[in-house]
């Protein structure tokens, strides 16, 4: 009696369907199989079309370990489904029974074959369905999932069956079209052309979702201006060029960047600094020239580092900035100025030879070892100072008296005055030579510069003073005498033809007198000494420009010594 309800059931349903019975064969899956024979009750057994092959689980409820039940089969590909068919086991007699156990069942499509986040198609409650069921259920997906439940606590309504409730589905047909891109009673008509994944509702023709920039049932009306994506649901963010609005599918800038934006939506700011006020790449946001000065990184958004400037902060900073203050990043100047000793807007170059201090503005003494020039920091002499200076910027001379290294060496006791760096000596009177050491001979007076007078007897005189020790020759008694009257040379010569004349006439007189008076007196020794007064005149003239030639040459000589 069964078996004839079913084909009769079969011959009905195929005459009215015209659409594609898709589960037919497919692999089916539950969640557990009745004890016994497995090949008998297997899921299988619901999509092979013979009514008389049951697939059935084992029973839930209360009285069970098991509280749930499910059983899916996978279709193999995503469709659009236009209804589910379930014909449940009947037995004569037990028809109540059977509706018991069918029950409070659900339907879920699924696209990954996952109860948790299908779309439930049906949910049975609370009159008992019939044995033979069949929804409607316009979803798409590649899985249809069925599902029962008798949990524990839960009130079901009357009719529900707790106890020992199986699950016996004979045949699950599930139907649609097999060209999952049309729709229609004969699956004859194209789904509208922006359908998401060209899928639209099996009876209307009414697309499930719109492809990106698109919406209305059909999908054929553009996102409104500023508008796009899936639903149209995103703003433009971007800024395009000339304000344009963007693209209302991909939400990009079909004309390109406004200057000073980049990205896919022109939707970031160019952050970074490029060199010559360049602008950023509108694709990659970075500076395809380079950065710009002070400036480092991949998007030229990065201060140089402290103690680097310069175009992509390639340059080093010179280090003397005054107080150990950073260097102008984009320039390397030192706008606090320089530390002492260094000078230039960016305080890299030490103070030029012979200039120290802050700003160079200090002159060194000029005394340092080897005419070195001093430190440009501090102006001392590091290696020391020149002989004949001492004190920490060697500016101060030896003491009177000392001279040489570190004015260690003292000056010869005759020196009148010393030269501190070499000890060169000035002589006092009767002392010659470099130091001093040699007593005058034949001569007298510093360095020795006056002859002794060569009426001296052995033309030694005092080397002091120039007086005769051993006295005058006997010979020249009566001339040193005349001499010592230290005419002028000048008026000694004016009025020499006066005093030949005088002499003449005192002569004449006097050798009367004399012979009156019987006197003695030697007339050749008096001619004589007329004839050398005269003579002692004229070369007292002769060599006393020679004289005087050599002090002022001896004065010259020591005149540029006390300069050395």
């Amino acid at each position: 009696m069964m078996c004839s309800v079913l084909q009769i059931y079969l011959g009905g349903l195929t005459l009215v369907l015209s659409y594609d019975d898709l589960s037919l064969n497919k692999d089916a899956t539950q969640s557990h199989t009745y004890t016994g024979s497995s090949s008998m009750y297997n899921a299988r057994n619901a999509v092979d079309r013979n009514l008389i092959t049951c697939m059935r689980t084992n029973n839930v409820g209360p009285n069970s370990p098991e509280k749930t039940v499910w059983w899916k089969v996978d279709l193999g590909w995503v469709y659009s489904i236009y209804s589910v068919t379930i014909l449940f086991r009947n037995y004569n007699g037990h028809e109540s029974r059977q509706r018991g156990r069918f029950a409070g069942f659900s339907i879920f499509v699924s696209n990954t074959g996952d109860k948790q986040g299908a779309t439930l198609c049906y949910k049975d409650g609370p009159q008992l369905p019939p044995l033979n069921f069949t929804t409607t259920c316009p979803e798409y997906g590649r899985y249809v999932i069925f599902y029962n439940e008798r949990l524990d606590g839960v009130i079901y309504p009357d009719g529900y069956q707790l106890a020992n409730a199986y699950t016996e589905l004979c045949e699950v047909i599930v139907e649609c079209c097999q060209n999952s891109i049309v729709y229609g009673s004969n699956c004859d008509k194209p789904c509208p052309i922006n359908c998401k994944d060209n899928m639209c509702h099996i009876q209307l023709g009414n697309c499930f979702a719109c492809k990106p920039g698109w919406t209305g049932n059909s999908c054929i009306t553009k996102c409104m201006e500023g508008w796009y994506g899936s639903n149209c649901s995103q703003l433009c963010e971007g800024h395009c060029r000339s304000g344009t609005p963007c693209n209302h599918v991909t939400g990009l800038c079909d004309v390109g960047c406004e200057d000073g934006w980049y990205g896919i939506h022109c939707s970031k700011p160019c952050e970074g600094h490029c060199r010559d006020n360049i602008i950023c790449n509108h694709v990659t946001g970075q500076c395809d020239g380079g950065c710009d000065a002070g400036w480092t990184g991949y998007f030229c958004n990065k201060e140089c580092d402290v103690g680097e400037y310069g175009f992509d902060c390639v340059n080093t900073c010179s280090g003397h900035c005054f107080g150990d203050s950073p260097c102008n990043k984009q320039t390397g100047h030192c706008e606090r100025g320089c530390k002492v000793g260094y000078i230039n807007s960016d305080c890299g170059t030490k103070c030029p030879s012979g200039n120290f201090g802050m700003d160079c503005k200090k002159s060194c003494p000029g005394h340092c070892l080897n005419n070195e020039t001093c430190d440009h920091v501090s102006g001392l002499c590091l290696n020391g100072c020149h002989d004949g200076y001492i004190g920490k910027y060697c500016n101060i001379s030896c003491q009177e008296g000392y001279y040489g290294k570190n004015c260690s060496m003292v000056c010869h006791p005759n020196c009148t005055t010393c030269r501190n760096t070499d000890g060169f000596c000035t002589c006092g009177a009767g002392w010659i030579g470099p130091n001093c050491s040699l007593e005058c001979v034949w001569s007298y007076g510093g360095h020795c510069q006056y002859p002794c007078s060569r009426h001296c007897i052995n033309q030694t005189c005092d080397r002091f003073n120039g007086s005769c020790l051993l006295g005058y020759s006997s010979e020249y008694m009566y001339c040193e005498s005349v001499d010592s009257q230290q005419f002028p040379t000048t008026l000694t010569i004016s009025i020499a033809g006066f005093t030949v004349s005088l002499v003449i006439n005192i002569i004449v007189i006097s050798a009367i007198m004399l012979r009156r008076r019987k006197k003695s007196f030697n007339w050749n020794n008096i001619q004589y000494c007329l004839r050398t007064t005269f003579k002692t005149e004229k070369n007292n003239t002769e060599e006393e420009e020679p004289h005087y030639q050599e002090l002022k040459e001896r004065r010259n000589e020591n005149n540029y010594q006390n300069l050395t």
